[in-house]
């Protein structure tokens, strides 16, 4: 059995873009590795377990990452509907709380 190698992380990122550059079986065959193992190199960005960086998604990944931002988007959006209904709940509280207090004292001075 032939003894496994340990590949760092910048060697597999050049690696996965030079195999899109120029397919993942010349790319092996320049860099001397097994075919199976770049395979393994590209599931794992796919997966989300390797990141190659920034332009390296497919057009998979990317519409995927469009719904995320439309998703947050959308939740922030009804954040913000919510803050502000919040807001005018505590406006109108100490509105009241301001004339419950006045009428009290109103109250109080008429019983003296």
């Amino acid at each position: 059995m032939a003894k496994q190698q340990k590949y760092d992380v910048e060697y597999k990122i050049q690696a996965i873009k030079l195999a899109k550059e120029v397919g993942s079986v010349k790319a092996t065959a320049e860099l001397g590795i097994p075919v199976n193992t770049l395979y393994g190199w590209q599931r794992a960005v796919r997966e989300g377990r390797l990141d190659i960086g920034q332009g390296a998604h497919t057009p998979q990944t990317a519409l995927s990452l469009a719904e995320e931002l439309t998703n947050l988007r959308n939740q922030v959006k009804e954040q913000d509907k919510e803050i502000r209904r919040l807001k005018e709940e505590n406006e109108f509280l100490e509105e009241a709380s301001a004339f419950f207090a006045a009428s009290r004292r109103k109250s109080a001075r008429t019983r003296e």
